[in-house]
């Protein structure tokens, strides 16, 4: 649910049609689905709400605004000003390209690599792609996330493809994963974009910010186990390009 100053958006959008367009606070609660031509708004009162909806929020309605309930306005409005996330973090690490490919395409062996897994099951292979399932650790609050991915190696262009199959609180999650070598070794690279559900617990922006704390944190242990291996010369082989 999206909230600004502190109230969700349906709150705000509620207020404005109460209180420029005439509407009945009461009908609209009894009916939270109705259009709002079902809650009484006739033309000249969904162009009042398009002048302030376009002055508050920088957003137009549609000509056929008259057909969305008031969540599906706010809907909307929530759409045009949080923008979709994209993420890119780097870190390069100490050790041949090709042992940080094996070693971070090694799903199986995730919970060794990053801190935040629990587990990682493998559910399916064909050819370079694999589909597994992720679980968490639990989080600050005790719950346990888990979710299907599906992961494409592509080692002639030194590139990983991956999204979420269960998209949980996200409506899309796609995930690039880059290597390239640099003189100090090779430099691994997560692009990710999403977009969360309208009733997930963080918009947009505030997914970015989260995704891109972690992906830090994650990064540098990744770094440094890696470079661990590299330097005891005992890492494990076995991407999921074998």
């Amino acid at each position: 649910m999206t909230v600004t100053h502190g109230r969700p958006l349906t709150a705000e959008i509620t207020e404005i049609l109460v209180a420029n367009c005439g509407m009945d606070a009461e009908a609209a609660a009894r009916e939270p689905e109705a259009s709002l031509e079902d809650l009484g708004m006739d033309s000249l009162a969904l162009l009042e709400l398009s002048a302030v909806v376009a002055d508050r929020y920088r957003v137009r309605l549609p000509e056929d605004a008259a057909r969305l309930s008031i969540a599906e306005v706010a809907d909307l409005v929530t759409r045009a000003t949080d923008p979709p996330g994209h993420t890119e973090n780097s870190i390069v690490v100490a050790a041949p390209l090709r042992l940080v490919w094996e070693l971070t395409n090694d799903v199986a062996n995730w919970p060794n690599l990053f801190t935040e897994y629990a587990s990682a099951q493998i559910l399916e292979r064909d050819g370079r792609t694999v589909r597994f399932r992720l679980t968490m650790h639990p989080d600050e609050n005790g719950v346990v996330w888990s979710w299907v991915s599906e992961r494409t190696t592509d080692w002639e262009n030194r590139e990983v493809r991956a999204h979420r199959v269960e998209t949980g609180p996200f409506e899309y999650m796609r995930i690039h994963w880059r290597y390239d070598t640099e003189p100090e070794g090779t430099r691994m690279t997560w692009v990710q974009d999403f977009a969360m559900h309208p009733s997930a617990p963080l918009d947009n922006a505030g997914m970015t910010e989260r995704i891109n704390t972690n992906s830090r944190v994650q990064l540098a242990v990744i770094k440094e186990r890696i470079e661990r291996a590299a330097r005891a010369g005992s890492a494990t082989t076995g991407g999921d390009d074998e």
